[in-house]
């Protein structure tokens, strides 16, 4: 049942997905970790941890630049407190390729204490250069086809000598930004059941690592599915934000209590991929042109362009989800998997990973 990664071994194969801004921070990540999985501490808008207390400069009420946005001091203290929670169990880090400052967040995370890297949202075909100084740090990146398993790969082999940890595999039915066009998120080739068997053997070219699978895996019966087709694992997200030790907001957490099926879509997004989210009053205003207003501040992702790609959708992304982090219903971008509909309870990290392990008691 244990998950080798690297140097690490994760008791239970799961891994809690990271969820920024704010969403999996010290208190979910530790105690994920503590109970026996790998717990990810998000990089984005760390600036905003404990009433924005470790951002150098705020401007309008928030932090200013990517080097307060994505603030170490804040990612050093959040390690800090998970670390009071899981002690020495392998914790982990996601830092996203389309960051502004992704080499520096890397290493910052590296610094902070981080076992693992887990990048997505582009391909990170440089990673190993910002972990050089840290070679007991896991690597895994986040691909959505065997094809981007090649290309790292190859560049890692040519450049760095070295392979991936790992790898997760993303299926488009997870929440927040997908690895694929918005018709493609529709087309059975394209779903996870079929990436894993050519990824897998994509693998198998290269050497041996473990194969991570992710995007709308809900349940046990999910997790022995995903091991049936070749899976060594799997990474959940949205299914640990109902927990009582999830960081984000308890009206986050309410959002997803009143959440249908029907509320959850694939959005637009300033990163330049659809993004998976629910249907708000946020996102009603931004069709008819009325959402907040946009004036880039944090400067958090290239692809937006300093706010030009924010203007182009209807809202800023940093804003939103850091909106959502403070429980503003009004005007916070609210991401989930399209399993996000089904959560009906707050439980503890503890009772959702007994249910995952073991099977649900109804």
């Amino acid at each position: 049942m244990a998950l080798k990664i690297g140097k690490f071994e994760i008791k239970y194969p799961i891994i809690q997905g990271g969820m920024g801004v704010g969403i999996s921070w010290d208190q979910l990540a530790g105690t994920v970790s503590k109970e026996g999985g790998l717990g990810i501490i998000s990089s984005v808008g760390t600036g905003y941890y404990q009433d924005e207390a470790f951002a150098d400069k705020i401007v309008a009420g928030k932090p200013y630049e990517a080097l307060n946005f994505y603030s170490k001091k804040a990612l050093v203290e959040i390690f800090k407190n998970a670390r009071k929670i899981c002690a020495d169990a392998p914790l982990g880090c996601n830092v996203l390729y389309a960051i502004n400052d992704y080499g520096r967040v890397v290493r910052d995370a590296c610094e902070a204490g981080a076992d693992a890297i887990i990048t997505g949202a582009g391909l990170p075909t440089n990673m190993p250069e910002f972990t050089a100084d840290f070679p007991d740090v896991a690597l895994i990146p986040i691909v959505s086809s065997a094809k981007a398993l090649k290309i790292i790969c190859k560049r890692w082999t040519q450049r760095y000598n070295r392979l991936p940890d790992a790898v997760i595999v993303e299926g488009p039915k997870s929440g927040g930004h997908q690895g694929f066009t918005y018709e493609q998120c529709f087309e059975e080739v394209y779903q996870l059941e079929n990436l894993i068997a050519p990824i897998k053997e994509e693998i198998k070219k290269w050497g041996d690592f473990p194969l991570i699978a992710a995007g709308g895996i809900w349940d046990k019966k999910d997790i022995d599915k995903m091991m049936a087709l070749g899976a060594d694992g799997v990474q959940m997200g949205t299914r640990f934000i109902a927990t009582h030790e999830c960081d984000a907001h308890q009206n986050f957490k309410e959002v997803l209590l009143q959440t249908k099926e029907e509320d959850i879509k694939l959005l637009k997004s300033p990163v330049g991929y659809p993004a998976r989210g629910v249907r708000t009053k946020l996102i009603e205003m931004v069709e008819k042109r009325e959402g907040p207003a946009i004036k880039c501040i944090s400067n958090c992702v290239a692809p937006c362009h300093r706010g030009e790609e924010a203007k182009v959708v209807g809202y800023c992304i940093a804003d939103r989800l850091s909106d959502a982090y403070l429980g503003n219903k009004e005007t916070g971008l609210f991401f989930t998997g399209s399993n996000g509909y089904r959560i009906n309870e707050i439980i503890s990290v503890k009772e959702l990973m007994h249910k995952l392990v073991y099977g649900e008691d109804d």
